[in-house]
């Protein structure tokens, strides 16, 4: 995790910290194998009670499932902001807002009088889909990827925008250019056209009349092509970056300057030289016992007379 979390004290907040946010035990690689599964299966109830006839055959078994699982998530969550020294940290980051949102639509139900009228609260039990995000916790890949998305959100968020900036452009000409009746009534729904045009989808709802305006269609539907693998190519970029950052070091060998060896890399590729400069390389070790060893047996050797 990006932010840093501490247990609230020594004892069973301790032992409940190291189980619940860390991976490197018996008893925490349990918890997240348990988690996943919990997880896996409510989001199955929830995929399964959206089938007309799975709902009317098994829909008490599915409501019941659901009430155990938002028991199950609850206690979840309420340990870890027992074991948390600063749970705020955790409750106002992705995985603690996630954790939140998939429970509070089935408790909103018994809080709020009336709630059990509202279509939006039966809308809002969907929410508890986005647990299954929790997953990319649990896997380095997914971690990777994650990393890779926030690096290249930057460069994104620059793409979008000057997307918009041309979809507005050609929206605003043919608005000018063609009629209302063909489809083009405003600047927004010429937006929609524009949008629709250059990522190729071409619903056929708004369609240009005139000579030019087909034209202009055409350029925009070019355009859609040349730009469509932008994005792709930072994002994967930025996942080649995080690869290589987190398979390779960035310490330069002592001997030769070389600047790309393995993390877990004890001598370097290219020239031999031991990387850790913290300890003694194990081959001087070897090398001075041995001449130790043979300095001994030249004292020990008998001179002749």
């Amino acid at each position: 995790m990006s932010f840093q979390l501490t247990p609230g004290a020594e004892g069973l907040r301790t032992r409940l910290f190291h189980i619940i946010f860390e991976s490197d035990t018996p008893g925490a690689k349990g918890f997240d194998i348990a988690l996943i599964i919990a997880i896996l299966i409510s989001v199955a109830v929830i995929l399964l009670d959206s089938v007309d006839s799975y709902s009317e055959r098994y829909g008490h078994i599915f409501y019941y499932a659901e009430w155990l699982f938002t028991l199950l998530f609850s206690i979840e969550l309420a340990v870890r902001i027992y074991c948390l020294e600063r749970p705020t940290i955790y409750l106002k980051s992705f995985y603690g807002i996630v954790d939140v949102i998939a429970i509070i639509p089935a408790w909103l139900v018994l809080l709020v009088p009336g709630a059990h009228g509202l279509v939006i609260v039966r809308i809002l039990r969907v929410l508890r889909i986005f647990r299954i995000l929790r997953l990319m916790e649990f896997i380095g890949e997914g971690r990777l990827l994650l990393d890779a998305l926030r690096r290249s959100l930057r460069q994104i968020l620059l793409f979008f925008s000057s997307i918009m900036m041309v979809v507005i452009l050609f929206a605003a000409l043919m608005y000018t250019i063609e009629s209302p009746e063909a489809g083009f009534t405003s600047i927004p729904m010429s937006m929609y056209w524009a949008i629709v045009s250059m990522t190729t989808v071409g619903y056929g709802d708004i369609v240009p009349a005139t000579s030019v305006g087909k034209a202009i269609t055409m350029i925009l539907m070019l355009l859609g092509y040349s730009i469509i693998a932008v994005p792709t190519g930072v994002f994967s970029a930025q996942v080649i970056r995080s690869i290589r950052e987190d398979r390779y070091s960035e310490e330069a060998c002592p001997g030769c300057g070389h600047d790309r060896h393995e993390k877990r890399a004890r001598y370097c590729l290219r020239c031999g030289t031991w990387l850790d400069e913290d300890s003694e390389d194990p081959r001087k070790k070897e090398a001075n016992k041995k001449d130790s060893h043979e300095g001994d047996e030249d004292t020990n050797t008998p001179q002749d007379s």
